[in-house]
C-alpha cells in the first residue's frame, strides 16, 4: 500500500499544469502544488520535523492549508489541526496534549491564540513559508517525500472529552490510504470533478474532501464564508462544482438559500443521522416528481450517500446510496476492509431485528487516544473476528438493528455523546467547564429538539444563590464561549433549585426539564419601534419557536440562532422586503433594532424593483386563501 503522497504526486507528474485547488487567496495547480509542499517539507525537516512529530496547523481556508498538509507528511510529520476559530484556551490544552512545538500559522491569525509555542512559522499566500532574515532556508533545498509506513502518524484529530479536556484520535497513514482508495472506487471521481470542500480542518471529515480529489486528478474548491447559504450556492455555481459532502445543518443551508445546485451530481451527507425529509430534498424533490433512481450512473441524476463513521476509525466506515421514499435511510455498506459488527452487552453478535451496539473492525481502525491507555484499551477492544493476532475493533457507542433485508439502522447513543451540526460533543465536558464558572453549584447539559426540528444544546444549572442574578446567562454564556467552541455553547439555560436523581443517586437526565423556547433573560424588553423592527422581531419569534414577544434589543444567538436559522431569516427578509441582505450583516448586528438600522442604510440600488412589481402583480385580487398559499410557497413552513 502507498501512501497519500504517492496518490497526490502521480497527478502531479501527470497534470501538472492543471488546477489542483482554488481557494480564496487563489489557485495553484498540480506542480505548483506540489513545489510548495516540498520547499516547505525541507523548512520542516530543517527544524527536527521526521516521524510522528506532531506539528500545528493554524490556517485559515486557503491553498496554503493543503500545502501545509502534504509538506508535515513529505517531512514525515503528523498534523494536528488548530482550528484559528476556537478559544485559546482549548487551542492550548491541545497543543500541550499533543506536545506541538512548531506551528504553521498565516498572517491574519490572531497571535494570542499561539502564545507559549516554541516556534511559529508563518506561511504567505500559497504556503510559501515567511522565513526572518538570516535564518536557515530551504531554497533549492526541496526533499522527496519521507517513506511513511502505514502504522506512521498521519494526524491527531481532537473530539470532545467527558472528562472536560479534548481527547487526540491518532490515525495512521494506512487508515487514510483505505479511505480515499475505497471512496475513490465508490464515487467514481474523474479528472473532471470539482469538489466544493466546505469542512474546518479541524473536522476528520475534511480528510475526505481536501485530499481524494487530488488523488483523482480533480479539483478542490475550498470555501469560506459556508454559514451564507446564497454565497455557497453562487460559488457552487460559478465553480461548475460537482461533489459534495456536508452534514444533515451544513445540506439545510443549502437548501434553505435557493436549493442545491443542480451540477453537484454526487453528494455525501454524514455526521449524524440523515433525516427522511431532508433526503428527498436532496435527491431532487419526493416520489413522482422526477427523481432519478438512487443506483443512477455517475453523471446521470443526482446520487445521494448517506456515510457514516467515528473519528476513531478514520472519518467513514460505510457507505451507501439512498434510495427515494418510501425506503428507509440506512448505514449502507461497510467500505474496503472494513467490518461492521453488532453486539450484545455479552460481546456476542445479536440476531436480526435486535437492537446492538455497533462495533468497527478493519484497516480504518485508528491507534487509540494519545495518552489515554486506559481509555484506549476500554474503547478499542480485541477483535475476535479478525482470525488475525492483534486485530482491534472500535466500540462506537451507537445503537444499530439489523434489518430483514440485512441492513443497518441507526438508532441513536448508548452513552451521553450528542452530535450538534455534525460535530460529536461529550456534554460531560460543556458540564465540567459549566460547574467551573461562578455563581454555579452544580450542572447538567441535555441535547433536545428545537422548534426547528435540529437538536440543541440546553444548560440545567444549580446556581449557588436564589433568586438568579440579572444578567447571569449572558455571564456564563461569555464565559463559555472563552473556553468552548461556539457549537458546545448551549442555546438555552434552565435555573432549578436541585438536579433530578435517579433512586441510586445518580443524574436523572431523563426527568432534565425540557425548555419553552422563550426570550433568553438577556436584555429588558423593550417594544420595536416602527414596522420594519416589528416584522424582524415576528420573523425571529417565529423561526426560533419563541413563545414571548421578541423585544427590540433581543440577540438573535442568545435566543437559540444558528447558521441555518440565520440563513431561513434572510430568505423571509428577502422574500417580504425584496432586499438583498447579506447574511453577514445579521451576525455583526444580531439585535432587532441593529439589524433594522443597518438596512435602513442599505444602497436603494440593492433593492429588486422587478421581483417587488412580479410580486404586486401576484398579489393584486387575491383572495385570503390564495395569499396565504401564496405565502406558503414563499415560505415553506412559515
Amino acid at each position: 500500500m502507498g501512501t497519500t503522497l504517492d496518490l497526490v504526486r502521480q497527478w502531479c507528474e501527470r497534470t501538472p499544469e492543471a488546477v489542483a485547488v482554488r481557494a480564496p487567496d487563489g489557485e495553484l495547480a498540480y506542480g505548483a502544488l506540489w513545489r510548495r509542499a516540498e520547499d516547505l517539507a525541507a523548512v520542516l525537516r530543517e527544524r527536527g520535523v521526521g516521524p510522528e512529530t506532531p506539528v500545528g496547523l493554524c490556517l485559515e481556508r486557503s491553498t496554503g492549508m493543503l500545502v501545509a498538509v502534504l509538506a508535515v507528511w513529505a517531512a514525515g510529520g503528523a498534523y494536528v489541526p488548530l482550528d484559528p476559530g476556537f478559544p485559546a484556551d482549548r487551542l492550548t490544552l491541545t497543543r500541550e496534549d499533543a506536545g506541538v512545538g512548531l506551528v504553521l500559522t498565516q498572517p491574519g491569525v490572531d497571535r494570542a491564540l499561539l502564545e507559549g509555542v516554541p516556534e511559529v512559522i508563518e506561511l504567505s499566500p500559497g504556503g510559501v513559508a515567511s522565513l526572518p532574515a538570516g535564518t536557515a532556508s530551504a531554497t533549492g533545498a526541496a526533499v522527496s517525500p519521507a517513506a511513511s509506513p502505514a502504522g506512521d502518524l498521519a494526524y491527531l484529530m481532537y473530539t470532545s472529552g467527558s472528562t472536560g479536556r479534548p481527547k487526540g484520535v491518532a490515525v495512521p497513514h494506512g487508515a487514510v490510504v483505505n479511505l480515499l482508495e475505497s471512496f475513490a472506487a465508490r464515487l467514481g471521481l474523474t479528472s473532471g470533478d470539482v469538489w466544493l470542500a466546505v469542512t474546518t480542518l479541524s473536522f476528520d471529515i475534511s480528510v475526505l474532501e481536501l485530499l481524494l480529489p487530488l488523488t483523482c486528478g480533480a479539483r478542490v474548491v475550498v470555501a469560506s464564508g459556508t454559514a451564507d447559504g446564497r454565497a455557497l450556492r453562487e460559488r457552487a455555481i460559478a465553480e461548475g462544482v460537482t461533489v459534495m459532502q456536508a452534514t444533515p445543518a451544513g445540506w439545510r443551508i443549502l437548501v434553505e438559500s435557493g436549493g442545491v445546485p443542480e451540477g453537484i451530481g454526487t453528494r455525501l451527507c454524514g455526521g449524524e443521522a440523515l433525516p427522511r425529509d431532508l433526503a428527498d430534498a436532496l435527491l431532487g424533490g419526493v416520489p413522482g416528481d422526477g427523481v432519478r433512481p438512487a443506483d443512477a450512473p455517475h453523471g446521470d441524476g443526482v446520487r445521494l450517500w448517506n456515510v457514516y463513521g467515528p473519528t476513531e476509525t478514520t472519518v467513514w466506515s460505510s457507505a451507501g446510496l439512498v434510495a427515494p421514499s418510501p425506503a428507509a435511510v440506512d448505514l449502507g455498506e461497510p467500505i474496503a476492509r472494513t467490518q461492521l459488527h453488532v453486539l450484545g452487552p455479552d460481546g456476542l453478535p445479536v440476531p436480526a431485528g435486535q437492537v446492538g451496539e455497533l462495533h468497527v473492525g478493519g484497516a480504518g481502525v485508528a491507534r487509540g487516544y494519545h495518552g489515554m491507555p486506559a481509555l484506549t484499551a476500554a474503547r478499542f477492544l480485541p477483535d475476535p473476528f479478525a482470525g488475525r493476532p492483534g486485530a482491534r475493533m472500535y466500540a462506537t457507542g451507537d445503537l444499530v438493528r439489523i434489518t430483514p433485508a440485512g441492513r443497518l439502522e441507526y438508532l441513536g447513543r448508548a452513552d451521553q455523546q450528542v452530535k450538534i451540526r455534525g460535530f460529536r460533543i461529550e456534554l460531560g465536558e460543556i458540564e465540567t467547564v459549566l460547574r467551573s464558572l461562578p455563581g454555579v453549584r452544580q450542572a447538567a447539559v441535555s441535547a433536545c429538539e428545537g422548534p426547528d426540528g435540529l437538536p440543541r444544546l440546553v444548560a440545567h444549572i444549580v446556581p449557588e444563590t436564589l433568586p438568579v442574578p440579572g444578567g447571569l446567562w449572558r455571564e456564563l454564556r461569555g464565559r463559555l464561549r472563552r473556553r468552548l467552541p461556539e457549537y458546545m455553547v448551549p442555546a438555552h439555560l434552565t435555573v432549578l433549585k436541585s438536579l433530578p436523581l435517579t433512586p441510586n443517586g445518580k443524574l436523572d437526565r431523563a426527568a432534565l426539564p425540557r425548555p419553552e423556547w422563550s426570550r433568553a433573560a438577556t436584555a429588558a424588553y423593550r417594544e420595536p419601534r416602527g414596522a420594519l423592527e416589528a416584522d424582524l422581531a415576528a420573523m425571529w419569534a417565529e423561526v426560533l419557536g419563541v413563545t414571548e414577544p421578541v423585544g427590540a434589543d433581543d440577540d438573535f444567538f442568545d435566543l437559540g440562532g444558528h447558521s441555518l436559522t440565520a440563513t431561513q431569516i434572510i430568505a423571509r427578509i428577502q422574500e417580504r422586503f425584496a432586499v438583498a441582505v447579506p447574511i453577514a450583516l445579521l451576525f455583526e448586528h444580531p439585535t432587532v433594532a441593529g439589524l433594522a438600522r443597518e438596512m435602513d442604510r442599505l444602497d436603494p440600488d440593492d433593492l429588486d424593483l422587478a421581483e417587488v412589481a412580479a410580486l404586486r402583480d401576484q398579489l393584486d385580487g387575491l383572495s385570503a386563501e390564495d395569499l396565504e398559499a401564496l405565502f406558503d410557497e414563499l415560505a415553506p413552513g412559515a
